[in-house]
């Protein structure tokens, strides 16, 4: 059994790496157009809720993207109401997926719900007072955005975590 200070050890040391990985995956490993960015930087978001809970999923994904954005700029100014908004996603992942069984309903109501809540309402909002477009006019990009990312995620989050993250020896010692 790992002693208290080796476990916050090991915990900052893991959300160090799943932050390197959102960085990763949403900065290199995505497709970005102008209202819409279609990438995998959720999946390690998903497993610091799963493994973490939702204050730190939520902390993970806030930092992912303040770093991110300094380090890796995509062509605007930082605008914090995305850090609030991945911030969002990263506690409703924790809310919904921490200390559960993760399987394929539960991670697409975990995606649903943070597309719904976060991605649909307030990103588009931030998008509309950033660009100034209509917040209606944004809508059905973002829909089908959202509408395209929902079963991916509830495919791959289960899939990554019970098939490959818990095969993984380390990942007992992470899980515990």
């Amino acid at each position: 059994m790992l002693r208290k200070s080796h476990s916050n050890t090991l915990r900052i040391i893991n959300i160090s790496l799943l932050i390197a990985l959102t960085i990763i995956l949403t900065r290199f490993l995505a497709v970005t157009f102008p209202m819409v960015r279609i990438g995998f930087g959720f999946l390690p978001i998903a497993i610091a809720a799963i493994l973490y809970g939702p204050i730190w999923a939520g902390v993970t994904y806030a930092i992912a993207d303040v770093i991110g954005m300094m380090v890796f700029p995509t062509g605007g100014a930082y605008f914090p109401g995305f850090t609030l908004s991945v911030f969002l996603v990263g506690i409703i992942y924790g809310f919904v997926l921490y200390g559960h069984t993760v399987t394929f309903k539960r991670a697409v109501l975990a995606s649903t719900l943070a597309a719904v809540l976060v991605h649909l309402l307030l990103t588009t909002y931030w998008l509309s007072l950033l660009l100034g477009d209509s917040y209606i006019a944004l809508l059905p990009i973002r829909i089908i955005k959202c509408a395209v990312m929902i079963p991916i995620e509830g495919f791959l989050i289960p899939l990554v975590y019970n098939s490959v993250l818990t095969k993984l020896p380390v990942f007992n010692k992470i899980a515990s």
